[in-house]
């Protein structure tokens, strides 16, 4: 081979951090055909057609961003087209979506065999980041697909939301087979639940070789004390804002849920169990001690870096609302204290566009219990962590663990995660000097606002590439959207 072309590109000058290990090392990165070829030791820039200086900035591997929702308020198409430019400017490389039928996303109910084509053909060619799905069987029939989706279509991860039992996205609501487009004899329950994890106990069990893929993550909140609490705290009319939302989903439901989804996997012999956005102390302490209950369950623990950042008198206030709620600074520390004690697996952004016209209502715009929950944040996850987490001594290749390497092993991304010979040339360049003031202007997303408005990060994402191509260049998002559906395991 000729020595000018034995790499497509090469990355020199840069802190290369890579997760698992002790320390940050110089050097640079070699990349082929997509795939990293070295990284480490200096290599001669004649061996390259292109050289880039990373002028001694850090390279983390590509964010595997393990919890995002794609086309919830919006199109599909038109959502996996900002945001996924929002995610690239984040340093997310891989985006993994939660789906499922029923109101909102394509607003279809169904079985997944017909749906599923439907949610690929929309993201065809629409997302600038890799990308993958993680649906929900909301009725029995689609427990029965649970195999289906696994060999047809390489999902091997799904989700329960918990308090949808008895609740809508925003509110409690009595008619929640219209909500899920289910039949009215179909129960959204508990009982459904424990199905559902029969139903992924036996995907395990038919697919031993993908058994370790192979997961279900559960949103756990319990309807009726939300609803309880929400009528209190709505009657009462002594809270307003964040601390009201939070008040009428109190942290005890959320631990009670933990609870309750953690017997149902040992009673199932679900073993994969991901808690999803733990947001209080009172959550994350039932989830470390249903693990120690049931040690044989493989429990991963979640949180966002919204729950890691803000808290409920946060100045962006409804603009803020999320589910679960924001919570008090208390549990924003305890979060830190365990996430610190290695106690957090990953953390992500929960990214959920919800357009400016449409977050708050019209009329009462300050009102929390009529706007609409979730926002974006992808493109401030890693910049965030480590603004907060150098602060409190968090490693920067404890950072990579957690946005990248231990979301890539959990769901199925064996070649995603690391800076090393054979993964995906999937990697973050950070300026870990330069300091910036978050402003929803200069965000590619199509929300318009950001509840992060104003806060001061220091560490900015430079440059991202995907498999060897830059797709975020210095302030803009570049190319044409050229990511892959990650059929998994990948």
């Amino acid at each position: 081979m000729d020595v000018n072309s034995k790499y497509d590109l090469l990355i020199k000058n840069v802190r290369i951090v890579r997760p698992l290990a002790a320390r940050v090392e110089s050097g640079d990165i070699a990349i082929s055909g997509g795939k990293i070829v070295s990284a480490g030791p200096q290599v001669k820039a004649e061996a390259a057609k292109c050289v880039v200086d990373g002028k001694g900035q850090l390279a983390f591997p590509g964010l595997v961003d393990a919890h995002m929702h794609t086309g919830i308020y919006s199109p599909l198409a038109e959502d996996a087209l900002t945001e996924s430019r929002a995610a690239a400017q984040g340093g997310v490389t891989s985006s993994l979506n939660y789906m499922r039928t029923g109101q909102y996303y394509l607003n279809k109910g169904g079985p997944y065999e017909q749906f599923f084509p439907e949610v690929l053909d929309a993201s065809e060619g629409r997302f600038y980041v890799d990308y993958a799905y993680h649906p929900a069987p909301v009725d029995s029939s689609q427990i029965g697909e649970i195999p289906m989706l696994i060999e047809k279509f390489g999902v091997t991860s799904f989700k329960i939301f918990m308090f949808y039992g008895g609740y809508g996205l925003h509110g409690a609501s009595n008619q929640q087979h219209k909500f899920l487009m289910i039949r009215p004899d179909e129960k959204y329950d508990v009982a459904h639940f424990e199905f559902v994890m029969r139903g992924v106990t036996g995907a395990m069990q038919a697919f031993p070789h993908l058994r370790d893929a192979i997961s279900l993550s559960l949103h756990c909140e319990t309807p009726e004390i939300m609803a309880a609490y929400t009528k209190i705290v709505r009657e009462e009319g002594k809270l307003t804002g964040l601390r009201a939302y939070s008040a009428a989903r109190p942290p005890h439901s959320e631990g009670l849920a933990v609870c309750i989804a953690s017997y149902l996997a040992h009673e199932t012999e679900c073993t994969n169990i991901n808690l999803l956005h733990l947001s209080s102390r009172k959550a994350l302490d039932a989830a470390l001690a249903m693990a120690e209950t049931f040690p044989h369950v493989n429990f991963k623990r979640e949180v966002t870096i919204a729950h890691l950042v803000l808290d409920y008198d946060a100045p962006t206030g409804a603009y803020a609302k999320v589910n679960p709620p924001i919570r008090a600074r208390e549990d924003v520390e305890y979060l830190w204290e365990k996430l610190l004690e290695g106690k957090i697996d990953w953390v992500c952004s929960d990214h959920a566009c919800c357009r400016h016209e449409l977050k708050l209502d019209r009329e009462q715009p300050k009102e929390v219990f009529l706007a609409k929950s979730g926002f974006g944040g992808a493109e401030y996850l890693l910049s965030a962590l480590l603004t907060e987490g150098r602060r409190r001594g968090l490693a920067l290749n404890r950072v990579a663990e957690l946005t990248s390497w231990n979301p890539a092993r959990r769901f199925g991304l064996p070649s995603k995660g690391d800076l090393a010979p054979g993964f995906d040339a999937d990697i973050v360049l950070v300026d870990p000097d330069q300091s910036f003031t978050v402003r929803a202007s200069e965000s590619p997303s199509a929300q318009g606002y950001t509840p992060f408005e104003g806060l001061e990060l220091q560490g900015k994402v430079t440059n991202t590439y995907l498999r060897g191509e830059l797709i975020y260049d210095d302030g803009k998002v570049v190319g044409e959207p050229r990511g892959r559906y990650l059929q998994r395991p990948y």
